[in-house]
């Protein structure tokens, strides 16, 4: 496993500066491509606040960068589709997963998470917690980002789909030359995904933390 110096040794292919909203903030990170950050804090801390505005979902300060170039450059929906947030709990607005999807790796993805097509045309309300959250995560991959912003990816599932999300994950990172965040609580498992481990703080600051 990689160290925050060594990430920061390489080109950035995503910043944020100065990024604050509400009390949280400013922080100052920098990831290069293939590389995750791993954010752990107390529940309410504002972890998804934080992910939110470095998807410019919500008002905030500072600037975050993709290969350079600020949020401010982008329209707001392209900037949203290549620094994608998977929210904790995802929302649906068709009846099946179907309509949510691109087909771009559909079928690789698929397999990856040990789903069958089928579930593909179910009523969303009838699947499982832990196949939701997984559709979840193949509906962020198949448009393809290039920054994942992952809030608590693994929360309702067992051990092998913990393990089949976490090499998915990797893959993409590597194949694509992806980078993420990754929010969690689980310090065993920021160990395993991140090249970095940060803290959020009780003044809202990013506190450096070993990956053991």
């Amino acid at each position: 496993m990689g160290t925050g110096s060594a990430t920061a040794a390489r080109a950035a292919r995503f910043e944020a500066v100065a990024l604050a909203i509400g009390a949280i903030g400013p922080v100052d990170f920098a990831l290069a491509a293939g590389t995750c950050l791993g954010l752990a804090a107390p529940s309410g801390a504002g972890k998804t606040r934080l992910l939110r505005a470095m998807a410019d979902l919500d008002a905030h300060e500072g600037v975050c960068r993709l290969d350079g170039r600020p949020a401010a450059d982008f329209a707001a929906p392209a900037w949203r589709r290549r620094v994608m947030l998977l929210p904790a709990e995802s929302a649906w607005w068709a009846d099946t997963p179907r309509p949510h999807l691109q087909p771009h790796g559909l079928d690789a993805y698929l397999a990856a998470l040990d789903l069958d097509a089928c579930v593909l045309d179910r009523p969303i309300e009838r699947l499982s917690s832990g196949q939701r959250q997984r559709l979840a995560l193949i509906r962020v991959l198949s448009h393809a980002p290039d920054v994942l912003l992952l809030d608590e990816p693994t929360a309702n599932l067992d051990g092998a789909n913990i393990e089949r999300v976490e090499r998915l994950i990797r893959a993409y990172r590597q194949d694509r030359g992806a980078c993420c965040v990754w929010v969690g609580h689980d310090s065993a498992q920021l160990a395993r995904v991140a090249d970095e481990h940060r803290v959020l703080d009780a003044r809202g600051q990013l506190a450096h933390r070993p990956c053991n």
